[in-house]
């Protein structure tokens, strides 16, 4: 069961979006007000009459993590649509084969061990870490494991969650940026060779090796808005290695799609807040870039490393 809720999550992402009329420019004055004071990396970019609000998210939040929502869920209750991540859709025969083959999401074929396609140097790694001789769980298990060593909250606390429930409180408009069939993606899981995840075991065992503890600085600099000291964690790079669209090869599609999702937000006047997978803005030639490119000017924290 928790190798079904783990593929069935991995392509959970979250992003919200609020959108005001030009009417009304003093409650979209408001909002941008109020937005400033989430906590985490938020950005704000104006195209005309249209403001686009974007709160970078990251995955494996403790869920008895402190930190202030208030302003995130005033910001959604005070939008006109809502814009979540991409929302995957699977029907009953969809978790029924999940199901009949859960052997295979959770060990590797033909009664093989990680030895077989480790490296010896990271088989060693990974056995320090988990103290047990080679594994024979799929690779998906033992990553997340892996990163679970590395202070991957267990029971994590999505962003998305917070928005979802306060947009259903709220009665708003919701969608999400695009919708991923559950047939496609069950497919992808259950026919993926253990050598596509060997990047994400690399850098899962590097996460585990730096501790618990590093979760949880992951976590201090998320709320801090430090956002090159995010994507610099250890556990942030095996999140995104080990993430559904990196082992499947689906990156720029991924991308494709968001940068889709914004642009169609700024041509709409009022204010956009989405909530967006932090890497896929601040990344080399990610969202935060592109927009910088077409002349605009997010304003919000500094998202590039700096310069030695």
């Amino acid at each position: 069961m928790k190798a079904l809720i783990l593929a069935l999550g991995l392509i959970a992402a979250a992003t919200p979006t609020l959108a005001q009329t030009a009417e009304e420019p003093a409650t979209v004055d408001e909002i941008i007000v109020v937005a400033r004071r989430i906590e985490g990396p938020m950005w704000e970019v104006q195209r005309g009459d249209s403001t686009l609000i974007l709160v970078g998210s990251i995955n494996g939040l403790p869920r008895d993590m402190e930190w202030r929502t208030d302003a995130l869920v005033s910001a959604v209750e005070g939008a006109d649509r809502v814009l979540f991540p991409i929302q995957g859709q699977a029907s009953l025969a969809d978790v029924g084969r999940l199901l009949w083959r859960m052997r295979t999401l959770t060990r590797l074929p033909d009664g093989r061990t990680s030895a077989d396609y480790l490296s010896p140097d990271l088989e060693a790694r990974v056995e320090r870490i988990t103290a047990e001789g080679p594994s024979r769980q799929s690779m998906m298990m033992l990553s997340a494991d892996l990163m679970e060593h590395g202070g991957y909250a267990r029971r994590a606390r999505p962003v998305s969650e917070v928005v979802r429930r306060a947009a259903r409180a709220s009665r708003k408009p919701a969608e999400p940026v695009g919708v991923f069939h559950g047939d496609e993606m069950v497919e992808k899981i259950l026919t993926t060779p253990p050598e596509a995840y060997l990047d994400c075991i690399e850098k899962a065992a590097t996460a585990a090796e730096a501790g618990e503890a590093e979760g949880e600085r992951r976590a201090e600099a998320w709320r801090r808005r430090q956002v090159p000291a995010v994507l610099a964690s250890p556990l942030e790079q095996a999140t995104n290695a080990c993430s559904y669209w990196a082992v499947m090869g689906e990156g720029e599609r991924l991308r494709g799609i968001w940068n889709k999702a914004v642009d169609e937000a700024l041509s709409q006047p009022g204010v956009t807040v989405a909530i967006a997978p932090l890497r896929l803005l601040a990344e080399t030639d990610g969202v935060l870039d592109r927009l910088e490119t077409q002349g605009l000017e997010p304003i919000g924290p500094e998202w590039r490393p700096v310069a030695p």
